[in-house]
Formats: structure tokens, sequence, C-alpha cells
């Protein structure tokens, strides 16, 4: 492990020394120098970097040159884009899980710190809420669980939810896109869903030990990934964009915004984060059909309440508080 963990270490650094260079070539003696290793090595490393889909390009009396960098998700490509203090810093990459929740719930219980995070290329059983299942093809999108340890009390668990979804739904707005949350837990762009939050926990009756964060993002998926029953309900960011979406870059960039929120929310308490859900939210103000496990409710999706639990007035007139539930957005009547 500690002998696969230095290779890694040595490849992310002959990486950077290459990326520094730019379009420069970087003589296989100064990679020798730089790394305290025999020039044998350091060709043993950047062979290890072609077979992992990397471009690197050697000429004699030159050296080495960065060509290309996969669209991978592994710590060599995220781990330089990133610009967190704890979130991303350790990532657990896996080509294919049958879900990166169960792995991240089984790592934090056997010790595994704040902010790590488990990354699936692929999930095979991915988990959505109340027992469906995320569609997960490999290669295209971004399917994370974040570990993490807040000093909070078990009620008020389900706010990180809610601190997750305004992460994300910036950072899909900042890649340009009107995203808009959907009570309680997903993000849709022009009404169709693009990504999803499911948040489990371990905790006592007094303190979390743990939460786990699952967040998956359609980012390149087009019409023919989905399932048919899903593909009048649902899109990618590449589909309302034209254009591929690269993905370390992004994961970077909602690793970097959730970080920001989280150590707002740890800071402050919940009241930032709710004002700027409101805010980003389409379920307010909406017209909506609420089911639960025991009962249907019909009525207006008027605020959310300092919990982050939905308020609805019935046509009744009473205020209902929705802990859980499906949320469907009625339209307005003609």
């Amino acid at each position: 492990m500690a002998a696969n963990a230095n290779e890694q270490t040595q490849e992310a650094l002959i990486l950077s020394f290459l990326s520094e260079s730019g379009s420069d070539y970087t003589s296989g003696e100064a990679l020798s120098n730089k790394l305290g290793l025999s020039r044998t090595a350091v060709w043993k490393h950047v062979e290890a970097l072609r077979a992992k889909g990397y471009r690197i390009e050697a000429v004699s009396a030159r050296g080495y040159r960065l060509v290309a960098v996969p669209d991978r998700l592994t710590a060599l490509e995220v781990g330089p884009l990133l610009d967190t203090h704890d979130l991303g810093r350790t990532i657990h990459h896996h080509e294919a899980l049958p879900s990166t929740n169960e792995k991240a719930f089984r790592l934090a219980q056997d010790g595994a710190e704040h902010g790590e995070v488990v990354v699936a290329e692929q999930q095979t059983a991915g988990k959505g809420r109340r027992g469906r299942t995320w569609v997960s093809p490999p290669g295209l999108n971004l399917y994370f669980s974040a570990i993490l340890r807040p000093d909070l009390p078990p009620q008020r668990a389900p706010e990180l939810t809610l601190v997750a979804a305004v992460a994300l739904a910036e950072s899909l707005r900042d890649a340009g896109v009107e995203a808009a949350i959907k009570w309680p837990n997903d993000v849709h762009i022009d009404g169709l869903k693009v990504a999803g939050i499911l948040t489990e926990l371990s905790a006592e009756p007094e303190r979390v030990h743990f939460v786990i964060v699952g967040v998956g993002v359609n980012l390149n998926s087009q019409a023919e990934h989905f399932p048919e029953a899903l593909r009048a309900t649902a899109t990618s960011l590449s589909l309302a964009l034209g254009q591929p979406v690269h993905r370390a870059r992004f994961a970077a960039a909602l690793w970097t915004r959730l970080e920001e929120w989280l150590d707002l929310y740890l800071d402050t308490g919940f009241d930032a984060v709710r004002a700027r859900w409101k805010a980003l939210s389409s379920t307010l103000g909406q017209d909506v059909l609420v089911r639960t496990d025991r009962q249907e409710l019909r009525g207006r999706a008027e605020d959310i309440d300092p919990s982050g639990a939905l308020l609805v007035r019935t046509a009744e007139g009473s205020l209902e508080r929705v802990l859980a539930g499906d949320v469907e957005q009625l339209r307005p009547r003609r």
C-alpha cells in the first residue's frame, strides 16, 4: 500500500513538473535531480503515466513534454485543480463500484478522515433516494461521496443536504446554465433533472459520528445513455451547453465550492445557506403535490423553515411542515 502511494506521489510530481514546463521539454536529467530518482526510474514512471492515458512525448537530447491529459477523476487529474484544505485531498478512485456511498460508509466506519472522497468512473448499483437507482454509465459523469465529520447534533444533519444542493447549483451556474434546486435534493436545468444528492449518517442520540454526502451529476451523458423512461425528464450539463464538459475541472470546482459553503455553515449556522437555497429554489412559490410514506398533500410551497423542512400551504389554509417526501411541481391552472 505504501509503495503504491509513493509511486502515485512520484507520478504526480512528474506531471506537475511537466505541466509547469508547458510546451517546453523537461530533460530526464532535470526530472531525475528534482525527484532524487535514477533516469531509469523516471522513465518507468513516465511509461506508467502513458499506460493511464497521458500523452507524453520523449525526444532524444531534449527530454519529456506533456501533450494531453486523460479525462479521468483520479488524484492525478483532480488534485492540481483543487483549492481546498480538506475536501478531496484524499481521493479513493475506482473504475467501478456498486455505490460510492456504500464504499464511503465502510471507509468512514474504518476511520477515514473528514474530507476524504470516494469517486467511481461507473456505479453498477448507484443509490438514489427512497431505494431508487441512480443510472451511472462509465466515464461520462461525476459520481462521488464525501466523508464529513461535522460537530453537529443528529437532528441537524439533514441541513447538509441543502448545503450540498446550494454548492451544486452554484457550480452548475458557474459552468454556464441556469440550474435550480428542487426540494429536497435534486438539481434541475430547465425543469429536467441533472443531479441528485443522497445523504446518510452514522450517529448517537447526542452527536454525529460521520455523514456521507453522495452526489451524482450528469455531465456528459447524451440522450441514448438514459433509460427510455427517463429521457423526457433527465438532462446533462453537456446537453444543456451543447459541448463536452471537462469532468476533473468540474469536480474540483464543485468540491471547492462545497467546502466553502460547509465552512460558512459550520462557522455561522444555517441562515446563510437557507437564504441562498431559497434564492436558487424552483420549488418555492409553486403548486405542489407531496407524497410521503403516510399521505399525499397538495398546496403551495411557501418556504423552508430554519431546519430545511418544506412548508406547504394547503387549499384549506393550513401550513403543513414536510420533513421528507417526493415533490411534484404542478403546472398552474389555466
